[in-house]
Order: C-alpha cells, then structure tokens, then sequence
C-alpha cells in the first residue's frame, strides 16, 4: 500500500469520526442544543476540509466544487469561534449579524471568479499549473492566516474572560468543562500553527516539507477528533455555561471610580461580612453542588453586585475558591471524625458539595498541601 493509499485510508477514518460525532451531538438529548449544533457544523466541516485526498482519488481534474470545498476551510474557525460562546455564556443566541463571520469565505471565492469559476477546463488547468504564483490564491493564504489568528485570539480571550467570571460567581463544576475547553482550543491552536507551516512551505523551494506536514496533520487530527470523541461520550453533559451580563469585579470597580473601598462604606462591609459568616456556619449553603453568588445574595437580601465586591474584591478571594475553603473544612472535620473512618473519599466529597473527585482533589491539595487520602493516613498516624 502506497503513501497516497495509506492517507486515503486516515482520511476516511477521521472523516467517519467526524460524521459519527456530528450525529451524536444532534441527537443527544441536552439543554446545549445550540452548542452540540454549532460543534456538530464545525465537524462536518472539519471532514470536508479533510476529505482532500479522497476527493482527489475519486474525481478527475480540476472542478469548481473541489474548489469550493477546498475554501470551506474559512468557515471552520469562525463556528468553533461561535461554539465557543455558546459554550461559555448560556444566554448566547445566532443573531443576524453573526453573518458577517462569513464574510472572509465569500471573499475568497469571489476573487477566483474571474480566472477560475467563470472559465473552461482547460484554463482551469492552465490556472493551477502555476498556482503557488497566482495572486488570487497568495490573498486567499494571507487571508486565511490573519483569519486563524484572529480568531484563535478572540477564542482564548472568551475563554479567559468566561473563566473569570464563572470564579467570581460560581462553585459547581463547570470548571472543569471551562478547562476542557481550553485544552481543546490549545490543541486546535496547534493544529493550526502547523497547518499555516504547512502553507508556507508550500511556496518555498522545500514543497515536500509541506506535503510530510500534511501528512502529520491528518494524523495529528485524527488523535484529536478520536480524544473530543472519547470524551464527548463519556460526558454528554459535560457544559454548564456562564451569564454574559455578569460583569468582572475589576469592571464594576473601574465604574465606581474605585480602586479600594471607601471608608463611607466601612461599617456597611463589616456588617455584611459578619452576615455573610454567620449565614455560611449557620446555613451551610456550599453543600449545594451548583451554589452561585445569586443564590447566597438572594438569601441574605443583599444586591449580588455588592456581594461580589465584598467577596471578589474585599476579601481578595474568588467566590469560587471562597466556597471551596467551607467545603475542604467540612471535609477535614468529616476526616477527622473517627465514627466516619469507613466513609470514602468519593462519599465525602459529594456529601461536601463537590461533584468531581479531580476538582475536590485540586482544592484540597490548595487548602490543606495534601490529598485527601494522605490527610487521613496522617491522622490515624497520629494517634498510634
């Protein structure tokens, strides 16, 4: 079996990935409709864009379809870009002027009308013989690079901002799903990079280093779309996502005017703080594994803006870590409690308020400097 025969065979495995997948998203029953959708379209695609070798295996000569499929490839990042903010903030809505993000797409083949979707066979033939040095396809390459660029920065800064915002007013977890995401981005961010090499080397003397590229790019995706696949059925629940209209901490201290707080609000602060410690001992509310700040302002009859700043900004402390801090004690106390030697780690941490052992794991190791595990192998040391 020949180089060609094997990528051929690749091709069709990550193309089969890629559909398999694409039909699972649409069929799964979740609230994420709109994300596992967007997800689903980037897939499909994704085997498009993939499907090079095996479209060229089983056509003949230049078309205006390979042409067209082969620029489809501009409308990837922009729905993994929208996936992406569907993802993070769970008020997200498809508005007309998501449109726009087409525009690059329609660009590219606009400029290729005259010179090649307008005219015969054999000038196609005759465009392609020398089309590393046509103008037409040099923009559409620039083009798609300040394309990539742009939106895996735009990506990564919503990534970055929903993040944020979910620390400041959550504590459930979603971020894990946040960090998930994250990772999946750097690995299409990677994909990316190699990809634009790729491209550059297309117009160098060294056109075979473009083609090993590829090559490793074909393989490279098929590791990534098999990892999105293994996760995506193990957790078809994976995403909560965040409020958009919820603002940073830092913003609603730029809007006041305000870098620390004001001595007028001195006796205001210490009056909701102590509140806010005797409703946390009292009530307990960090056992609910999906508490937000809303929640716990709600309670209290305080405005969630201020109850952010008093957390977030006063104690210095992000309203997740605040509320991982009363769990992780509780869970010590529990450890420590001799009649409970026989509840399991896994027991604890659900009955504490988390609902994954990797993020009770991380918290605990934050608060205490060891695991869990290791926590109650030292007590029960300490008492031989």
């Amino acid at each position: 079996m020949d180089k060609l025969n094997i990528l051929v065979a690749i091709e069709l495995i990550v193309v089969f990935f890629s559909l398999f997948l694409s039909c699972f998203l649409l069929t799964v029953k979740t609230e994420h409709k709109l994300s596992n959708r967007l997800f689903a379209s980037f897939l499909v695609l994704t085997a498009i864009d993939t499907s090079g070798n095996i479209f060229d295996f089983l056509n003949e000569g230049p078309s205006n379809f390979g042409m067209f499929r082969n620029l489809m490839i501009f409308l990837q990042l922009p729905t993994f870009y929208l996936y992406v903010l569907s993802v993070c903030f769970t008020d997200f809505r498809l508005k007309p002027r998501h449109w726009a993000h087409t525009i690059p797409f329609l660009l590219a083949n606009l400029v290729l009308i005259p010179r090649f979707y307008g005219v015969n066979l054999d000038a196609k033939l005759d465009f392609l013989q020398k089309i590393s040095s046509r103008p037409e396809i040099q923009f559409n390459h620039i083009l798609l690079h300040v394309q990539v660029i742009c939106y895996i920065v735009a990506a990564f800064m919503i990534l970055r901002k929903s993040r944020r915002i979910y620390l400041e007013n959550y504590a459930g977890a979603s971020i894990a799903s946040l960090n998930w995401l994250f990772q999946f981005t750097v690995a299409l961010s990677i994909f990316y990079i190699i990809a634009l090499a790729k491209n550059i080397f297309k117009f160098t003397a060294y056109p075979e280093i473009s083609e090993w590229l590829k090559s490793g790019l074909i393989i490279f995706e098929l590791i990534v779309i098999s990892w999105y696949l293994f996760k995506a059925l193990n957790h078809p629940n994976l995403f909560r996502t965040v409020d958009s209209k919820l603002k940073l901490v830092k913003d609603i201290v730029l809007e006041e005017g305000k870098s620390e707080l004001a001595p007028v609000n001195e006796n205001a602060y210490n009056v909701e703080y102590l509140k806010l410690k005797d409703y946390m001992s009292d009530k307990k509310p960090y056992l609910n594994p999906s508490l937000t700040i809303k929640d716990i302002a709600d309670d209290l009859g305080i405005p969630v803006r201020d109850l952010s700043l008093l957390i977030n900004h006063q104690l210095e402390q992000h309203f997740y870590d605040f509320i991982n801090t009363y769990r992780i004690e509780h869970a010590m106390e529990i450890l420590k409690d001799g009649s409970k030697s026989k509840v399991t780690v896994l027991e604890i941490l659900y009955e504490v308020g988390f609902n994954s052992k990797s993020s009770f794991n991380t918290a605990f190791r934050k608060h205490t400097g060891t695991t869990p595990t290791e926590y109650r192998k030292g007590l029960k040391n300490s008492y031989l």
